[in-house]
């Protein structure tokens, strides 16, 4: 690791790749222009230093620079930039309590082939757009045995800084692309399990799991689109007590990978 560098100049133009991270509008045209995305948090940059992927920069407050001097000093040949609390709030337009982000390259996705070969459960998502949903759900599907997951062209960007953090950067390592069409996904092999409160599916411990399952997913409200559910080879509820119409999907898919993995 090279010597890190202190910054006390808000304005310095090695900082410009972290100017005003809760502009959402502003950061969906720089990161896209530049090809980048920011990872938030000491434990998240420690996984992404572990990644393998390409980091642009660090940037610390001098106390999360003390702490994560072993992940830094392990890691990759990177520029580290050091910079007060203060500074740091004014480059990112907020107090960033975690006092540490980086900057690190994109990646092409990888074609829905080479994510689904040699997987036993994947998880496919329908026009999931919320950041903290997309990163829960990221983040029980690495920690309870999920092999890749699925998007539609719908669901939101993973490599957007909230899902990032969220997912506790499990978004940099569980395998992952997008898909046009459910089809190709039982073209591959897999049998297409649809999560749905409809009173009709078969209750989730009553499933007989194949042995390669999709799960499928909707959108919170809507849920699964009819052209999904009528694509499935079956549907699945989470039995619920009488008044409660539904669960949130990240919760939903806990329960469902869990369930899932436990009886393959």
């Amino acid at each position: 690791m090279r010597a890190p560098a202190v910054i006390d100049d808000a304005s310095d133009p090695r900082l410009s790749e972290y100017v005003d991270l809760t502009d959402s509008v502003l950061r969906r045209r720089i990161e896209a222009e530049r090809d980048f995305f920011i990872a938030e948090s000491p434990l998240v940059i420690r996984r992404l230093l572990a990644s393998g992927r390409r980091v642009r920069s660090v940037l610390v407050t001098p106390r999360r620079y003390e702490e994560m001097g072993d992940a830094l000093l392990a890691g990759p040949d990177v520029p580290v930039y050091v910079a007060s609390d203060e500074v740091l709030r004014r480059v990112v337009g907020f107090h960033l309590h975690r006092g540490a982000v980086a900057a690190a390259d994109r990646w092409p996705l990888p074609d829905l082939g080479t994510v689904l070969r040699g997987a036993r459960r994947v998880a496919v998502l329908q026009k999931v757009n919320d950041h903290e949903n997309l990163g829960v759900t990221f983040r029980s599907a690495a920690a309870l045995g999920i092999d890749a997951m699925i998007l539609d062209p719908e669901c939101s960007d993973p490599l957007y800084r909230r899902c990032v953090r969220v997912s506790i950067g499990h978004v940099l390592t569980l395998p992952w692309t997008r898909l046009e069409s459910i089809d190709a996904v039982a073209a591959a092999g897999f049998r297409l399990y649809a999560l749905t409160p409809a009173p009709d599916a078969a209750t989730i411990t009553a499933v007989e799991w194949s042995d390669r399952a999709a799960l499928l997913f909707g959108a919170e409200g809507p849920g699964l689109s009819d052209a999904w559910l009528a694509r499935a080879d079956e549907r699945v509820r989470i039995p619920m007590r009488a008044g409660a119409d539904s669960i949130n999907v990240a919760t939903a898919a806990s329960i469902a990978f869990y369930e899932s993995v436990r009886r393959s």
